[in-house]
């Protein structure tokens, strides 16, 4: 059983910047952060595999950064060039099997953190 706790969130105004942590309880293979506006589905945000590398939602390319600190089970996103379309509950997710994933999907994870509110003010 893995538990994950994120921590990060906070409110920021347009442009600003903030990093996301997500701190896993074992180790972990692929992880990845989704988000969820009201009203909205829960939507991918960006992905990294087992091979440490990185796939990210077309709306954050260039804007956002996926890393993992394996030595710690820590996950995380650094968010820069905020906008208003970014405020959400972002939620950390995780899978422990060992393979290449390239899309961003909630049916491939089965660990899920309670989630850390970004707002984003224009």
């Amino acid at each position: 059983q893995v538990q994950l706790v994120e921590s990060g969130g906070g409110s920021v105004q347009a442009g600003g910047s903030l990093r996301l942590s997500c701190a896993a309880s074992g180790s972990t293979y692929i992880m990845a952060w989704f988000r969820q506006a009201p009203g909205k589905e829960r939507e991918g945000v960006a992905i990294i595999d087992s091979y440490d590398i990185g796939t990210y939602a077309a709306s954050v390319t260039g804007r956002f950064t996926i890393s993992k600190d394996n030595a710690n089970n820590t996950l995380y996103l650094k968010m820069s060039m905020l906008q208003p379309e970014d405020t959400a509950m972002y939620y950390c997710a995780a899978d422990t099997s060992f393979r290449r994933l390239s899309r961003i999907e909630t049916s491939d994870f089965g660990y899920w953190g309670q989630g850390t509110q970004v707002t984003v003010s224009s």
